[in-house]
């Protein structure tokens, strides 16, 4: 587990009760005519500041669709996502982006990677590498600054993906099944430091992953989306204390938010199995 407990934010006054999303009435259509394909059937949903949810769903069901309307990536087709009660037009440095494949620079160094966003939204060249240290250092990487991509690890990556979407000190972290190429021990040390860079920096979290058990253990909320096409069908707090362990896996709120999570899912893939068979 990686040790944060002596990181600083320095924005967190400043940021305290920002990332609040409002999805409404968003629906998103790709195509047309014959080739039309609804990716996400009209849903709404409210996260609060500093919440962290997941997304869970059949595969295909527009998790990650839902996931890059709120990042700016894509644009409703209908209705709107507001964060902080302005309308997501396009990408910006409050929302940061984990993706699954680690997407890092491979011509740049660690710490290059890192200081790469600050550097783009103007600061200067010894503020930009002052933040890149302080975020290797958070997530347990500063003295690996020098190496390339390529020499990391998968987890470690990874790692380095989590501190250059921290760098630009966003209100939403949004997380797209980012642990899903990692073995089960690696994926399961870096879901507890995830956890512990969450409860130290306050970032609203959205983590999208067809796992039940990683969503269980890392949720506040799990939002279930339906068959293709998607849309949020259920809504699981998750009644677990914090800070998390695995040892919760036996406590019997766990053992009722899994089972749950996965009956539903299990009812919406033979849905979807039965229509692509009838």
């Amino acid at each position: 587990m990686l040790d944060v407990l002596k990181f600083k934010n320095p924005r967190k006054e400043s940021s305290e009760g920002k990332g609040r999303i409002a999805i409404d009435e968003v629906s998103i259509t790709f195509g047309s005519g014959a080739d039309k394909h609804v990716a996400v059937e009209t849903t709404s949903i409210g996260i609060e500041a500093g919440e962290f949810v997941c997304i869970l769903g059949p595969s295909g069901c527009g998790k990650s669709t839902l996931l890059n309307a709120i990042a700016g990536y894509v644009k409703p087709t209908t209705g709107k996502v507001d964060v902080d009660d302005v309308t997501v037009e396009k990408p910006g440095p409050d929302r940061g982006m984990v993706f699954q494949q680690y997407s890092l620079l491979p011509w740049k160094t660690v710490y290059e990677n890192v200081a790469f966003g600050p550097k783009m939204a103007g600061f200067s060249r010894a503020n930009s590498g002052s933040t890149a240290n302080t975020f290797l250092e958070l997530v347990g990487l500063k003295k690996f600054g020098s190496r390339y991509p390529a020499e990391l690890s998968g987890g470690m990556q990874q790692r380095v993906g989590i501190a250059r979407a921290l760098a630009n000190y966003p209100s939403v972290l949004l997380m797209d099944e980012p642990f899903g190429a990692l073995d089960a021990q690696t994926r399961l040390m870096m879901q507890e430091s995830l956890l512990d860079i969450w409860r130290k920096f306050g970032t609203t979290v959205v983590f999208v992953t067809h796992d039940v058990d990683e969503a269980v253990f890392l949720a506040d909320r799990v939002l279930i989306m339906s068959a293709a096409p998607g849309r949020i069908i259920e809504d699981v707090k998750i009644n677990l204390p914090r800070p998390r362990s695995t040892d919760m896996a036996s406590d019997p709120e766990y053992v009722r938010a899994r089972q749950f999570c996965l009956d539903t899912i299990k009812a919406e893939s033979r849905r979807a199995f039965e229509g692509q068979n009838t």
